[in-house]
């Protein structure tokens, strides 16, 4: 066993209102600047839809990820040895423009400086690329709440597997359902943006495993941008540079939440410590789809646990950063309640950004008298959601509904839970009942109720302190295998010291 600590997030999109505060926030703060302007490192899309960079899911076209080979190794999809050098003129698996956006602004002469007349006068758009006048097409949320139509949601990838009724319904205008999909770097275990770079540019850190780019060592190779299944790795055009979120580590190591979790208004983002055993990353990888969920939680370790504890203390991880591990909020939706999941864990990265699924608005009000006749009435059963389990199964749990269902379950019952406590109108034989069903005991309940409503700004943000001379310490037996950098033809130690 060989304890590794993670900072790792949980997003809760039952509570997301889709404000973009935080993609703001980060726009202001890191990519305000000539080269990053296409840049969201942070982005909120919504779902069902074709997201940023448009259909970002559809690895037939991107190749983005890992697959598993009939000889039992990982491979990248996008590039290997042989076709690192062509790729350089024309990787076929790159996004384009067209995919993203042309950035634009407005040219604001045109307002002041025109002349007297009957018709108000008004900014024109011009591209931030070239200088011209531009006609815009597309932008970095454009499908925001659909704008109104069926035709962004007909071609989400996660349609894959569900009926013509539910495709149908799920764009119809009349039935018409979403909800928001906040998306940042995973900082995944095993990142294949980290395993295709040529030049070692990208690297996790020792100390909180942290994928970052070494702006020296990067060559313009654009390898990365292809790997990233998630498409969160960008290339400056003006600096010849790759770019990506870096997780606000200089706010972290003074203690403050990153600057997209600081300034979420809906509360819905969580950060904290995860100890993990980087023994097993290759063994999980290599899972099958159907078994990849509970393999990756499997990896995550107890803190409270003395064995863990102590190979912790011997390899370097500090009693500090133990205790954070023991408070982690993120510990506890993954792996207590388990009602955290991975988004497309297929894509085999092994993403420490976990989500909470969200439940379906309520199709119907049902009357007062109904209600106490037959109270399991009040909310709509989960497999009877405008949001079919196949669709949040594709996004969360590989295709598969168990997870997916799990959580959903459990969320109802909470749900039935406070409502027996607070309004009355849920007699508690039925409540308890739920509860037994979704394995939820009323403690349970009580303490997801709390941390998702009651919670305060320290019961969110569980930041270990970072210190460099305890990345120094765990450095000092380097990886000896490839564990931390993928299983690509790319492969050495962890480097960030």
């Amino acid at each position: 066993m060989q304890v590794r600590s993670q900072v790792s997030m949980v997003f809760h999109l039952d509570k997301c209102i889709g404000c973009h505060t935080c993609s703001i926030a980060c726009k202001n703060i890191w990519t305000d600047r000539k080269g990053a302007e296409y840049m969201w490192w942070n982005n909120v899309e919504t779902k069902p839809g074709t997201g940023f960079p448009t259909k970002w899911e559809d690895q037939e076209k991107y190749k983005g990820g890992f697959e598993l080979a009939e000889n039992g190794k990982l491979n990248i999809k996008s590039t290997s040895k042989t076709k690192i050098v062509p790729n350089i003129f024309h990787n076929p698996h790159m996004p384009t423009m067209d995919d993203y956006y042309e950035p634009w602004t407005y040219d604001y002469q045109n307002l002041f400086n025109a002349p007297e007349g009957s018709v108000q006068p008004t900014a024109k758009p011009i591209s931030m690329i070239d200088g011209k006048d531009i006609d815009i097409q597309a932008g970095p949320n454009w499908d925001d709440d659909l704008s109104g139509s069926p035709i962004y949601a007909e071609n989400d990838a996660n349609l894959e597997g569900l009926t013509e009724r539910q495709r149908h319904e799920l764009s119809a205008i009349e039935r018409l359902v979403f909800f928001y999909f906040p998306r940042i770097c995973n900082h995944c275990l095993n990142p294949c943006c980290v395993a295709s770079c040529p030049s070692g540019a990208l690297y996790k850190r020792g100390e909180d495993g942290i994928v970052l780019i070494d702006q020296k060592r990067c060559r313009a190779w654009r390898s990365c941008v292809a790997a990233c299944p998630y498409k969160k790795t960008y290339f400056n055009w003006f600096t010849g540079k790759s770019e990506k979120c870096i997780l606000c580590f200089p706010r972290l190591e003074t203690g403050q939440a990153p600057a997209c979790f600081h300034s979420c208004v809906g509360r819905i983002r969580y950060l904290g410590v995860l100890l993990y055993d980087a023994d097993r990353l290759e063994e999980v990888a290599k899972l099958p789809d159907e078994e990849l969920v509970e393999g990756h939680r499997s990896m995550i370790l107890d803190p409270f646990d003395p064995q863990v504890i102590a190979e912790a203390r011997k390899n370097g991880i500090s009693e500090a950063v133990l205790e954070a591990a023991q408070n982690s909020p993120v510990y506890k939706f993954v792996k207590v309640w388990k009602i955290a999941l991975p988004p497309h864990i297929e894509y085999r990265t092994l993403p420490m950004l976990f989500y909470v699924p969200p439940m379906s608005p309520v199709q119907a009000s049902k009357p007062e008298d109904t209600i106490k006749h037959n109270s399991d009435n009040l909310f709509h059963d989960i497999n009877d959601s405008r949001v079919p389990m196949k669709f949040l199964a594709n996004l969360f749990g590989a295709g598969h509904e168990g997870g997916v269902r799990y959580a959903l379950a459990k969320q109802k019952a909470v749900r039935w839970h406070r409502r027996a406590e607070t309004v009355g109108d849920v007699d508690r034989e039925t409540a308890d009942r739920i509860l037994r069903e979704a394995n939820c005991s009323r403690e349970e309940a009580d303490a997801i109720y709390e941390l998702t409503t009651l919670c305060k700004f320290e019961d969110r943000f569980v930041i270990p302190p970072m210190h460099r001379e305890q990345a120094i310490e765990m450095m000092k037996d380097p990886y000896e295998h490839k564990t931390e950098v993928g299983f690509g033809f790319v492969s050495g130690p962890a480097r960030g010291l």
